[in-house]
């Protein structure tokens, strides 16, 4: 099948294999996020057309460049440049991380961590949209339910895409997800209440009374108040959505278990601490928490954790 090349150079320091692992949450794949290989892959849409990437590294931490490459769309005009902008973006290769190593300089929690993981960039979901479905997909259940969930709903309702025999999935449009209904969604393992939150977004995005990537235009304080109407989104929901679909430099789910207890187990040797002592603890960090946010959930789930505070 043709295809097209090119080449990305990201802002160095970047650590090709520690981005696109903490994007697929060190486990091969998640949600519509593939890396397995030493190769990124991604379903991408475009003016209702469905392309591949794959992005793979031919250079180093300090001198980075990924290979590209696109399949699906090699005719059309402007193919390259718009799957250049959706990998910057996915990836966070256009990330300055200059002034978050500097933050990190002496502190006893962010240095080792900086020191174990130098390169790590803030990977980020393709759409706002995407975004809030995964978050409320996680909500206050086990990783593994929502991985079975995540992936019944996108095995039946996401775009698919055959290239040399193998299937790729794209994550599930809104008027789809809209179309299943609650009973259809409820035929996915989702509780009756995801199934209800899911679907009210769902049907609002595809209705044009929602528009989620107009937030990116706005305030953190404005897109606060934007998301808390929703039905369904609490802060914990904010904050992921600030750090990985919206760009923000200051997002810090402080009401997150796994969070309270990584810092607990680091300032206390082992008693969580609770959201509120998390929070606080967390204002020396601003204004850089999406990044704190994103090395501490990737210590933790890539095992850098330990060798970091051990």
């Amino acid at each position: 099948m043709k295809h097209v090349s090119f080449h990305l150079k990201p802002l160095p320091p970047y650590d090709f294999s520690l981005t696109a692992g903490a994007a697929t949450y060190f486990q091969n794949r998640y949600g519509v996020d593939i890396f397995e290989g030493g190769v990124y892959r991604r379903l991408l849409e475009r003016e209702g057309r469905l392309g591949l990437v794959s992005v793979s590294s031919i250079g180093d931490v300090e001198s980075p460049c990924l290979k590209v490459r696109v399949i699906g769309w090699e005719t059309e005009r402007h193919a390259s440049s718009y799957a250049a902008e959706q990998v910057a973006w996915l990836l966070g290769t256009d990330q300055d991380l200059t002034p978050f190593y500097h933050l990190s300089q002496g502190d006893p929690i962010l240095g080792p961590l900086v020191e174990a993981m130098p390169g790590l960039h803030i990977p980020r979901t393709g759409s706002v949209y995407e975004g809030l479905i995964l978050a409320i997909l996680g909500q206050q259940i086990s990783a593994n339910a929502a991985r079975v969930m995540r992936r019944l709903l996108i095995e039946k309702y996401g775009p698919a895409f055959e290239i040399d025999g193998v299937t790729y999935r794209g994550f599930p449009r809104p008027e789809d997800l809209a179309g299943a209904g609650v009973e259809g969604l409820c035929t996915q393992k989702l509780s009756a209440r995801k199934a209800q939150y899911i679907w009210g977004i769902s049907e609002a995005v595809a209705a044009s009374r929602l528009d989620l990537e107009g937030l990116k235009n706005d305030s953190d304080e404005l897109v606060m108040k934007k998301l808390l109407e929703i039905r369904g989104v609490g802060l914990w929901t904010v904050h992921w959505l600030l750090v990985r679909s919206l760009g923000r430099q200051d997002g810090f789910p402080h009401s997150d278990l796994a969070l309270c207890r990584i810092l607990g187990q680091i300032l206390r040797r082992g008693s969580p601490l609770s959201p509120h002592e998390t929070l606080e603890y967390s204002r020396r960090w601003s204004p850089y928490r999406s990044c704190v946010t994103t090395y501490l959930f990737a210590a933790m789930r890539s095992g850098h954790f330990y060798r970091s505070t051990h």
